[in-house]
Parts: C-alpha cells; structure tokens; sequence
C-alpha cells in the first residue's frame, strides 16, 4: 500500500511514520503533488501553529493539492484544525473541507490547563475508523485549540465543554487526539483507516 504523509513544516512527523512501519508498512514523506495524488492514501499530520503551517502550505501549493484530494485522506491533530474553516490561532484562514471554526479553549476555572495534554475519553463514535472500539476508550491529546461539535462530528471528548474529537466527511478523516501516541487503541485506530483504505480501492466486477 502506497501512504503518503504530507511533508511540511509541521512536528511529530517522525512518529506517525514509525506507528505505520511498526504496522509493516512503510510511508513515504513527500511534498510532491504528483505522488500526494497518486497515493492510494494520505496522511496529514503535525504539531505546530495554524498561521505558520498555512503559510507554508499555500507558499508550496500544498493547500490546492489537500483540498483536491480524492483518495482516503487522514489529517492529525493540528491536520484536524486545519481542514476546518477558520482558526482562532493567529485568525488564520484554512482549507475549508469541513466549514466549521477551530475555537481556543478558555478556562472556565482554576482546575483547567491550557493546553489539555493527557488521555481523555472517547465517546459518541460515528465512524469506520472506531469498528472494534467502544465509548470510553483512551486516546491521546495534546492542544490548546478545538472543533466544537458540528455535523461532521464522528467522536466526541470533553474537556472544558464537549467538542470534536474526530471528523468525517465524504473521503476526509481527522482526529484531534495522536493515534500513533495512543498504544493499542491508537494503532486499531489506524488499521481501520488502512481497512477503509484498502476497501476503498477495491473495484466492483463488471
């Protein structure tokens, strides 16, 4: 199978790879439109700031690549927030796969950290990508901006209020939360996502 991640100035790329080598398969990192729309899949990963990864993104083409993307496509953390509409982070604009508004977290007491880092809960699953999962599994989060609870929702956590832990839209996926970070649960995450993927690539006898 034929991944392509999303080569950009964006962190923690280096670990969504290994959670895919660690599966026995092997990505390739690219920034190359050519082999993005060639792969069987895309992943759209990172840890960084809206403003400067858009900035990158459309300074290299990358933006008009994404967004016309047709294969099963999985964005990560701050992949999430930017294939929504609008950021709060930097009041930048986005790629608009999903038309919803990333929001800041704000504490509503002492108790609340900004950023939310640590395991929380998964509930409200709608997706392909939680076949095998129940309400209440722990995933792995790390950040101080959010999507609240739109018709894309496919999982849901709460902290602070409830918000978008995932996103679905037609080939699009996205999660919040770090699968590669998020030990059984995170890799069965991923499994699906290939599941749907090699689905997806399956064509109908004529």
């Amino acid at each position: 199978m034929d991944i392509a991640v999303v080569k950009y100035n964006a962190g923690n790329v280096c670990s969504v790879l290994n959670a895919f080598r660690r599966m026995g398969v092997e990505p390739r990192l690219t920034d190359v439109a050519e082999e993005l729309h060639g792969a069987d899949c895309v992943v759209f990963p990172g840890q960084g700031e809206a403003l400067g990864a858009m900035t990158y993104l459309r300074s290299h083409g990358l933006d008009t690549v994404i967004r016309s993307l047709r294969q099963p496509v999985l964005g990560i953390c701050i992949g999430q927030q930017l294939l929504c509409r609008h950021s709060e982070e930097g009041d930048t604009d986005c790629l608009g796969i999903f038309d919803v508004d990333v929001k800041r977290f704000v504490p509503q007491s002492h108790s609340d950290k900004i950023p939310s880092m640590g395991w929380n809960k998964l509930y409200d699953l709608r997706s392909p990508l939680y076949e095998g999962l129940e309400d209440s599994s722990h995933v792995y989060f790390v950040h101080s901006y959010y999507v609240p609870v739109c018709p894309w929702t496919s999982s849901k956590a709460n902290y602070i209020l409830p918000y978008s832990a995932s996103l679905s839209r037609d080939n699009f996926h996205a999660t919040q939360y770090h699968p590669e970070k998020s030990g059984r649960v995170g890799e069965l995450i991923l499994k699906n996502f290939l599941d749907m993927v090699r689905r997806d690539s399956i064509t109908p006898a004529i």
